[in-house]
Formats: C-alpha cells, structure tokens, sequence
C-alpha cells in the first residue's frame, strides 16, 4: 500500500512537471547552503585537529595574553613572555623539556621583490633541535638544520622557497639552498627549505637562529610562546596546572589575574572545535531561511493540488479511500517534494564546497577542505523530506475532510 503511494506521489510530481521544479528552489538552495557549509566547517575542523595531534596530546602550549594560540599570539598581546619564563617552566616537575619560540613581521627582498613574512627564531643548540623537529612542523625537504655556529643563515618555508617570489612574467621564483635573502636589510644564506605540511602559517615561515633574530629586530629576551613536552607518566592537566602555578610565581601575579594562558593541546582542540561548531550553527541558521522559504513554497503548490483534484478526491472517496489513505497520500506527495529538491541540493552542495576546496588549494590554503560523510548526506535528505512533509499536512488535512459529495459536485 505504501509502495502505491509512493508511485502516485511520484506520478504526480511527474505530471505537475515546471511547477514541481520551481516548488523544489527554496529547498534545494536552503539544502546546498547546507551541505556545502557543514562539509567545509567539518573538513577544516578535522585538518586543524590533525594539526594539532602532531604535535601529541602530551604538550602544553604557553601563550601571553588572552590565549591566542600560536607563534603569532603574543603579537597582539599587551603581555609578554621571556627566556626567564621558559626557564620557570624548564624546572616544574612534570615537564620533559621546554623551548621558547620567537617570531615577528620582517620585510624579505629577493633581488628586485619584496614582501613581508613571518621571521622566527628558533634554536641552535643540538638538543633543542631535537625536540623541535618531534613536532613536526619543521621537517626539512632540502638542505639542513640550523646548528650552533650559525648566524645569517635562514631555513624557509615550503611557500616561501616556491610560491612567494615573482619573476616580471608573473610566475614564481624557485629559491634554492645557497641563494640569499635580504631580510630587514641583512643578507641570509638559505641553508634548508622545509618540507610543505599544508599550514599556511609554518609554511610561509622564514626561521633563523633566535639570537640572531633577537639582534635583528631588538627583541633581546622576548619569546612569542612556550612549548613543553610533559614526562611519560604525567597527566598533562595536572603538568599544565603546574606550571601555571610556577609562572604566577615568576611574574608576580595573583590567581585569576594571569597575564598569559596555559593549555594542553587537548584543552586547544576543545576549545577551536567550540568556535567552530557555533560558527556553523549561525551559518546554518541563515541557510534555514532558504528551507522556511522552500516549505512554503511546497504548502502552496499543495494547495493548489489540493483545489485541482477535488473531483479525483471525490472520486477516490467514492470507491472507499478512507481520509486516512488520502492524507497519506498527500502527505508522501509533499515529502518527495522536499526529497526531490532535497537530492538536487546534495548533488550542488558537494558540488560548491568541493569548489571552494580546489580554488583555497590554489590559492595554497591546503587547510580549507571539504569533508563529505555518509550521514551528511542521509540527515540533509531526512530533513528535506520532512520540511516537505511538514508543509504538506494542512492542504493534506483539508484534501482528507473533503466530502465526496462536494468533491464531486465541483
């Protein structure tokens, strides 16, 4: 019975031709919006979490200020953290190691080019190397390590070495080991260029040894952030606590006056999955407009349908459908509605965020990608059908009361 009206409904839909088509706008529009801002917003939340899981869930980052994760945080921070906090956070119990990382904007000249980058200091000496090439986002694909003894020597980024510098004909210059940057008026040797990890901000590094840096921009003690690695055997909240003790000590501040935040990634990753699930909730919201619109759109055609075929009603009621059978059949009818538009609006869903996907990978954002799940796609088209549904029950109710009498009269 319900295969029957299902093959009505579909019949119908059928029949009605254009007008189903331009019933189906509101909510194929509203299901694109989306399935395209859902498959983004997951997509860029499992790269950023992916990012984060090299650096393993026993890290704790220290950043001055309101907890801006990353080189850059300090930056925009009226705070600033030093050596002598990394040293603090050295001798807490707990931690395995501590390195503090400095960056800030230079202007880098390459022959007749400019630009700025981002130009950070990292450290020379054998064992801190070590511990920073376990986060992963240093790996060198050319060339070498910074090592002690180093002064003008400069590793960069997978994007600086290739997609930075412009020949006169427009495309890139290809930097090399052994070629020379001019950064803030000194000239560096490129000693390695660093392999691409799809992060726009250590991709699009220069690094040199932190002294060197330091003496560059007159930064004499000032670290950007802190990274530690906790012991084995350690409970990273427990280490983070800690520490944040041991640094309340050192810069003489009180309990919830903290001039800097302290966070295990586990704590990081919480915290950016929050932001983004809101910021897909509000997006989401607006694209409801579009499946408000849509249902509405359904609810019109459906009475119209209804006020065309009260003479098939009336006939129908006449040979013995009961209003139960006639209100279902209505009902899948304004569901596969919804469902048609709801299949379009997949099918260009995936079509724009896998778009958007390949321009930001041109465009050398490789963060930015789209995630298509199986229940992205069954909750898209579970919804559409219900938003059909929905709008069809008045005009449903109404073609289920008629009375065969009238429905025939007229």
């Amino acid at each position: 019975m319900i295969r029957d009206y299902f093959k009505y409904g579909f019949r119908s839909l059928i029949h009605r031709g254009v007008r189903s088509w331009l019933t189906m706008i509101g909510i194929f529009v509203g299901i694109a919006a989306v399935v395209a801002l859902i498959s983004l917003g997951q997509g860029f939340q499992q790269a950023i979490n992916s990012q984060f899981e090299k650096l393993g869930s026993d890290r704790v980052i220290i950043n001055a200020g309101g907890g801006e994760y990353g080189p850059m945080g300090s930056s925009f921070s009226a705070s600033k953290l030093y050596e002598k906090d990394v040293e603090a956070v050295r001798k807490v119990q707990g931690v395995d190691y501590a390195n503090g990382l400095f960056f800030k904007y230079a202007t880098v000249k390459y022959k007749d080019d400019t630009t700025f980058l981002i130009f950070g200091g990292t450290p020379t000496d054998p064992k801190l190397v070590k511990q920073l090439e376990l986060l992963g986002f240093f790996e060198i694909e050319k060339g070498r390590e910074l090592k002690q003894g180093d002064k003008y020597k400069v590793i960069l980024g997978y994007s600086v070495a290739y997609e930075t510098f412009k020949k006169k004909d427009g495309s890139y210059i290809i930097l090399t080991t052994g070629d020379t940057l001019n950064i803030n008026g000194k000239d560096f040797e490129i000693v390695g260029i660093q392999k691409k990890i799809g992060n726009g901000m250590f991709d699009g590094l220069a690094r040199a040894p932190k002294d060197t840096v330091r003496e560059l921009l007159n930064e004499e003690e000032e670290v950007s952030m802190i990274g530690a690695k906790v012991k084995p055997g350690f409970e990273p909240a427990q280490v983070a606590d800690n520490i944040e003790r041991a640094l309340r000590k050192e810069r003489n501040v009180k309990k919830g006056e903290e001039d800097f935040t302290v966070q295990t990634t586990q704590q990081v990753i919480g915290g950016l999955n929050s932001i983004l699930d809101l910021v897909q909730i509000v997006v989401i919201g607006i694209a409801a407009i579009s499946l408000f619109v849509g249902g509405i759109g359904i609810m019109n055609t459906m009475y119209t349908s209804v006020l065309e075929r009260r003479r098939e009603i009336g006939i129908m009621k006449s040979v013995g459908a009961r209003n139960s059978d006639i209100l279902s059949i209505f009902l899948i009818e304004s569901g596969l509605l919804g469902l048609a538009g709801g299949l379009i609006g997949v099918a260009f869903g995936f079509f724009i965020s896998k778009s958007v996907e390949l321009i930001a990978a041109a465009a050398g954002a490789e963060i930015l990608k789209a995630f298509f799940s199986w229940y992205l796609v069954l909750g898209a088209l579970l919804f559409s059908f219900l938003v059909g549904v929905i709008s069809g029950i008045t005009p449903a109710m109404q073609a289920s009361n008629m009375k065969p009498v009238d429905a025939m009269r007229e």
